[in-house]
C-alpha cells in the first residue's frame, strides 16, 4: 500500500472542511463542537482511503461503506428527548453530513465536496436567521389552567382560548374533586400569545395559571 501526495491533499482538505462546519457548531456550543466534526470527517475520509488501497478494484467500498452505518451511531448520541420534545437533531444531521463529505474528499470527488461545504455553510450560518425570523411569528406554547369546579366559568375560560386567534395543536381537561384542569398547546404569533396571557390573568374565574 503506496502514500501519497494526493492522500496527504485529502487529509489536509479534510481538516479544513471539518474547521469550517466545526467552528460554527463551537460558535453555537453543540455537543459536536470543533474537533470533534474535524475528527468525523478527517476520519470518513482516511477510512475512504483505506477502503480504496486495501479493496483495490475489485471491493473498493468493503470499509467505506460501514462509514454510514457506524456514524449513525454516533449521530444517535446527539438527539436527547425532553418533556418539551426532541433537541439534537441539527447537530446528529450534522455529523451524518460530515461523514458524507469526508468519504467524497477520500474518494477523490473535491468538487461535490466542495460544493457539499458551501452549501452546508448556508444553512449553518444564513438559515438561522430565516428560522429566527419565522419564530418571531410562530410560537408554540402550552398553558396550564385551574379553575374551580364550576361549568360556566370553565366554558367562559376556554371560550378566552377559542377566541384568542391562535392555532390549538391539543387541548385536554382533567377533573379532580375541586377544579377543573385544563392543558392548552397553542401555536401563533407571540403578540396573540401574550395578549392571550394578559386576559387569563385578569379572568377572576382563573385560580391558577402556568405556560411555558
Amino acid at each position: 500500500m503506496v502514500f501519497t501526495p494526493e492522500d496527504l491533499l485529502k487529509m489536509l482538505l479534510a481538516m479544513v472542511v471539518g474547521g469550517l462546519i466545526g467552528a460554527e457548531r463551537e460558535y453555537r456550543e453543540k455537543t459536536a463542537g470543533f474537533r470533534t466534526i474535524i475528527f468525523i470527517i478527517l476520519g470518513a475520509t482516511i477510512f475512504t482511503i483505506l477502503s480504496i488501497k486495501i479493496g483495490g478494484s475489485a471491493n473498493p467500498d468493503r470499509i467505506a461503506s460501514n462509514i454510514v452505518t457506524g456514524i449513525g451511531f454516533l449521530g444517535a448520541g446527539a438527539i436527547l428527548k425532553d418533556q418539551f420534545g426532541v433537541t439534537g437533531l441539527t447537530t446528529a444531521a450534522t455529523v451524518w453530513f460530515s461523514a458524507a463529505l469526508g468519504m467524497g474528499i477520500g474518494a477523490g470527488y473535491y468538487v461535490i465536496s466542495g460544493m457539499g461545504t458551501a452549501f452546508a455553510m448556508v444553512v449553518l450560518w444564513i438559515f438561522p436567521r430565516l428560522v429566527s425570523w419565522i419564530d418571531k411569528r410562530r410560537m408554540v406554547r402550552v398553558y396550564e389552567v385551574i379553575v374551580m369546579h364550576d361549568f360556566e366559568k370553565f366554558e367562559a375560560v376556554e371560550m378566552l382560548f377559542m377566541q384568542s386567534g391562535l392555532r390549538v395543536l391539543h387541548h385536554n381537561t382533567t377533573k379532580s374533586k375541586k377544579a377543573l384542569t385544563c392543558t392548552w398547546h397553542l401555536v401563533g404569533t407571540p403578540e396573540k400569545q401574550e395578549a392571550l396571557v394578559d386576559k387569563l390573568l385578569q379572568n377572576p374565574d382563573v385560580e391558577e395559571l402556568k405556560y411555558h
